[in-house]
């Protein structure tokens, strides 16, 4: 259920509220696009959220969230589908195609509940869906657990082989020395399953080492990544050299033991 009560003071007191986020150990805040049209969600969305220790930056139209991102890009987007001047989807594929932004995470919170609709999410590389009504701790929890998911790692670390390098690092994914735009869930993926050469893993076990807690996404889901991946760094992604399916198991991804590791 959504959850309308909130402290007073929801207004002005954005420092207040990053203070309180500190409290609960958030040292270094994060910042937060939120796109919604209904006022009285927005505000308890950015309030509970800067109650968390997160920056917020509110839109309740497609309007400037785009170049706004692009001179600042926030950690996350949290973007409604119905809103005036466009829809969430456009709005997810237009940053999906933009390098600049296209690893940022984006969660869909929406009151379009249907499967059709959850799956045009993932399909254009929404990181997590979250219909109406909803509560407000739940949404926290998920933005946290999103935003975990893609935290980089505390050292440089590079895999290269033959004309492929993923920088994890920079979450930076080259192919004959020409960046190729992934989404953060792609990376994370082929990330995970390039550290693991030669390991058969399940769809659950993908799902559960790359997805974590998303409740939208299912076994299947994977397959729908693995071929975005493949288009992007096999030769022929019909006839894939690295990652592979192995059939009644899951997916294993092989590499040349000449590959590098740094």
């Amino acid at each position: 259920m959504l959850n309308w009560a909130a402290p007073e003071g929801l207004g002005g007191g954005r420092q207040g509220h990053f203070e309180a986020g500190r409290a609960r150990g958030c040292i270094v805040s994060q910042t937060v696009f939120v796109l919604e049209d209904d006022a009285d969600i927005l505000r308890l969305v950015q309030f509970h959220l800067e109650a968390a220790g997160y920056t917020v930056r509110t839109y309740m139209a497609m309007g400037q969230i785009v170049a706004d991102a692009e001179r600042q890009p926030p950690a996350l987007f949290l973007l409604d589908i119905m809103v005036p001047g466009g829809d969430g989807l456009d709005l997810c594929r237009r940053l999906r195609k933009n390098a600049a932004l296209s690893t940022v995470p984006i969660i869909f919170l929406t009151a379009r509940a249907a499967e059709s609709d959850r799956v045009m999410g993932l399909e254009l590389g929404a990181d997590d869906y979250i219909t109406k009504p909803f509560g407000t701790r739940e949404l926290v929890a998920r933005v946290k657990a999103v935003l975990r998911r893609f935290e980089r790692p505390t050292a440089p670390s590079v895999v290269k082989f033959d004309a492929v390098e993923i920088d994890a690092n920079a979450m930076q994914l080259r192919v004959s020395g020409e960046l190729v735009t992934t989404t953060a869930t792609e990376f994370r993926l082929l990330d995970y399953l390039a550290r693991h050469p030669g390991r058969v893993f399940s769809r659950d076990q993908l799902l559960d080492a790359v997805w974590g807690d998303a409740r939208f996404v299912t076994p299947r889901s994977v397959d729908v990544y693995v071929r975005r991946i493949r288009e992007k760094i096999e030769e022929d992604a019909e006839e894939p050299r690295y990652l592979k399916t192995m059939r009644g198991a899951g997916y294993r991804f092989e590499i040349p033991k000449t590959a590098q590791a740094g």
